[in-house]
């Protein structure tokens, strides 16, 4: 699998062009097929997209020059159609493309017709099907070094079609789709809930603003405006910003009959509540973090407030293993000691990688980059001790940072993961079926087995 990632800002980017919107009403392609087809052929988004959500110069090109190859893409992925008359176009056995199919989780409809997600050209490709004339326009892939994360191709779009109000307009005009005031962010510690709140400013052009703790405690004077009302006030003042608020779904927390609501978050919420109208206007963005939606005040979910709901999943195996040979490379010069080690152990390249990677079910970012760290540190101890390059990254030593970076998979942190599958079922089961499902096994492999009970009495000898 090919993760699907951002350069970072500081490498050479292709010359940009229009927005998605544009460009497919140019080729009478609908934008659905054109993000459908990025992800069936595992193009890299920054390929074909800038920070900001242009088409870059080079998927523009090649669009033009195979544009009667696309509306072939977008003629079948919008057909009705059996596994076996896939098969059957592709000249592959029945068996091998509903597998495929299962895997992907689409839509199925009670006839036995699979549409919409399912294209003959993705599920052929994945047979071994030769596209390589797509691949021609796109170069080489950029270097995991080269990117600011992996993966995450599915959850890209997702944000993206959430943020549609902020990147064309006409859809205020035309649809009557109003911007959201408010997202909430939601998933288990370290699932990287701050990094795509930043990456949702960039993508619609906002400045990001991080609520700091000491603007959410009231003033000492109670004629004042709380300190958190007076910067709120300020920040309508400026235009096009996001204010990040962590612990939302502490700060935001239902009053009920067993709960109280500290006076300080109390007033957050009465601020939140009084100024949410004038966000829209004033061209204000808010996004919460949560580790779950449960117990949040139901009114800040409602209609016209904090209603776009975003859920952050921890990786899957695929991102596990680019993360880790990621994280371990990072920042590391070509002559650097320990890539030197990497390639002598062959651990510079994803396959060596999968196996650990295969053990951390349903670890975080956080948790990933702590492997990473402590391995770092043992590989260095055992270079500073034999002063050799040829030292052999064994099972000890990856046994040994394994458990260390699985100090923080504690039972609180299993049932925030379990909280959040159920959550992200109820909400975005039909776009993230085949991640969540995923993580439902891996979250089965941590629950606890009944031991067999021994049946009370005498052992009798059988005839």
């Amino acid at each position: 699998m090919i993760c699907i990632v951002f350069v970072k800002s500081n490498q050479k980017i292709e010359k940009m062009t229009q927005n998605i919107t544009k460009f497919s009403e140019k080729l009478d392609i609908s934008e659905e097929s054109i993000k459908q087809f990025i992800q069936d052929f595992d193009l890299e988004i920054s390929a074909c997209f800038s920070p900001n959500l242009n088409i870059t110069q080079n998927f523009e090109t090649f669009a033009t020059e195979n544009e009667e190859f696309l509306k072939k893409y977008d003629k079948d992925l919008n057909e009705e159609k059996t596994a076996s008359q896939i098969a059957d176009k592709i000249e592959k056995p029945t068996e091998k493309v509903e597998e495929i199919i299962k895997n992907n989780v689409p839509n199925i409809y009670d006839n036995g017709l699979y549409r919409s997600s399912v294209s003959t050209f993705g599920i052929d490709r994945k047979l071994g099907g030769n596209y390589q004339f797509i691949y021609n326009y796109f170069g080489n892939k950029s270097e995991l070094t080269q990117r600011d994360f992996v993966g995450y191709r599915d959850l890209f779009f997702y944000i993206y079609d959430m943020l549609e109000p902020f990147i064309n307009p006409e859809q205020s005009k035309n649809w009557g789709i109003q911007k959201a005031a408010g997202i909430i962010v939601y998933g288990p510690p370290g699932s990287g809930k701050i990094f795509w709140a930043k990456k949702i400013a960039e993508m619609i052009g906002f400045e990001f603003f991080e609520i700091q703790k000491s603007k959410l405690k009231p003033t000492s004077s109670i004629d004042e405006k709380t300190t958190f009302d007076s910067y709120l006030s300020e920040m309508l003042k400026k235009d096009k910003i996001i204010l990040f608020l962590e612990n939302f779904d502490e700060i935001m927390m239902q009053k009920t009959e067993n709960r109280i609501i500290s006076n300080n978050n109390e007033e957050v919420q009465d601020c939140i509540f009084h100024n949410i109208e004038k966000f829209e206007k004033e061209n204000l963005l808010m996004i919460g973090s949560a580790k779950e939606l449960a117990g949040i005040e139901p009114e800040i979910i409602a209609p016209g407030r904090f209603d776009v709901l975003i859920p952050i999943f921890p990786p899957n195996l695929h991102e596990r293993a680019e993360m880790l040979l990621y994280n371990m490379t990072k920042n590391l010069s070509n002559d650097a000691t320990l890539l030197k080690i990497l390639k002598e152990n062959k651990a510079d390249q994803i396959p060596f990688w999968l196996e650990t990677a295969d053990k951390m079910k349903v670890f975080s970012n956080t948790m990933i980059v702590d492997f990473t760290q402590s391995l770092k540190k043992r590989i260095r101890s055992s270079y500073l001790k034999n002063r050799t390059e040829q030292i052999i990254i064994n099972q000890g030593i990856l046994e040994a940072s394994f458990k260390e970076s699985a100090a923080k998979l504690t039972n609180d942190y299993l049932n925030n993961v379990q909280q959040f599958v159920l959550e992200a079922t109820t909400n975005s089961y039909d776009r993230f079926a085949n991640r969540i499902e995923d993580l439902k096994k891996e979250l089965s492999t941590y629950k606890a087995k009944e031991k067999p009970t021994k049946p009370i009495g005498f052992k009798t000898d059988e005839a």
